[in-house]
């Protein structure tokens, strides 16, 4: 007995993801990507019928026999009538919100996610931002927008306390590479239970307790409606003078004018910043400009060379234990959002 595998890929929009064009190669499971990945899984891959597709055009037809669901994003309405016999949905990302909220989740439909996927590179991102800020990178790099020779010195790193606000697949990645520096490395999970590499764990409900103790913060966390807009102005001032800010998570967790603000007064010492509401970022935003703040493109925590292979490995991983009836890995909790 096979089962139907339906891989959805998307053309790069602005509406969509990928959304550049630059980025669609690193994140389309092709035929041939698919077949390599299969050689490693050959029993498994036998066991399946895989139809690859692109955007919708073939959506309706194929997804009459479809078991599995291999994607970004996907039509849900009516999606029980649609595809009757689909049981698994795996999404190739770790943040899902742009398929909440779930209640478009037909019954005895399991939906998982990349979780784990990103935590190597992440990690390193980590390390580079932390380095950065705390060699004054963001402000040397605004210096030089404007010609201006200011020599603003540093010292070494030990001593100095890292905050990881989300310790998931990502934040314990980066808690991996931090751990080998000598830094104090404070997690702040929303159960607060232990982290190997982490120093100092608690619940969410104490975040503002410990936030006036960081001098470096690396947020990861999801969009869900409990994070969404976490650090407003308020939170944000609270913060030690000269604190320095990443964030690899959504930008939705985030006011970012008041980060801002917060730059151009000196309160703050700089900011690394990833993620953002809208992607990618206008033209006209006045982030471009902001002081301290440094963008990078939406890249923190992706493989440009390996993250499809990376993908493919953790789905066959859990196509095994589908295909044993036993329980999948990086299940998506639709109450919570992640």
């Amino acid at each position: 007995m096979t089962h139907k595998l339906h891989i959805k890929n998307n053309h790069a929009g602005p509406d969509t993801f990928p959304s550049t064009p630059e980025s669609e190669p690193v994140f389309t499971i092709s035929m041939e990507k698919y077949q390599q990945a299969a050689q490693r899984f050959p029993e498994l891959a036998a066991r399946l019928d895989v139809f690859v597709d692109w955007d919708t055009d073939h959506w309706i037809e194929s997804m009459r026999d479809t078991e599995i669901l291999l994607t970004w994003n996907l039509p849900t309405e009516k999606l029980a009538q649609i595809a009757p016999k689909l049981k698994w949905i795996h999404c190739i990302g770790a943040g899902v919100e742009h398929l909440c909220p779930m209640d478009w989740v037909p019954a005895g439909v399991t939906i998982t996610n990349n979780k784990g996927a990103h935590a190597d590179k992440a990690g390193e991102y980590a390390l580079m931002a932390v380095l950065m800020l705390h060699n004054k990178m963001p402000a040397i790099l605004t210096n030089q927008r404007s010609a201006t020779w200011n020599s603003l010195f540093s010292t070494p790193i030990e001593g100095k306390t890292v905050g990881l606000v989300g310790v998931g697949s990502i934040g314990g990645g980066a808690a991996r590479q931090l751990h080998k520096m000598p830094v104090h490395i404070i997690g702040v999970s929303r159960h607060g239970k232990p982290h190997p590499q982490v120093h100092e764990m608690v619940a969410m409900d104490q975040l503002d307790a410990v936030l006036p103790r960081m001098d470096y913060i690396f947020v990861s966390l999801p969009s869900t409606p409990e994070t969404v807009g976490l650090f407003d102005a308020q939170r944000l001032q609270s913060l030690k003078p000269g604190a320095g800010i990443i964030n690899v998570g959504r930008g939705s967790t985030f006011d970012y004018q008041a980060l801002a603000n917060l730059l151009a007064s000196g309160h703050l010492s700089g900011a690394v910043i990833d993620v953002f509401d809208e992607e990618p970022l206008p033209p006209d935003s006045p982030l471009w400009a902001a002081p301290n703040f440094v963008i990078t493109p939406h890249v923190s925590a992706d493989d440009g060379d390996s993250y499809v292979p990376i993908t493919l490995e953790l789905f066959f991983n859990n196509l095994q234990r589908y295909l044993a009836g036993e329980p999948l890995m990086n299940v998506v909790r639709p109450e919570l959002g992640y």
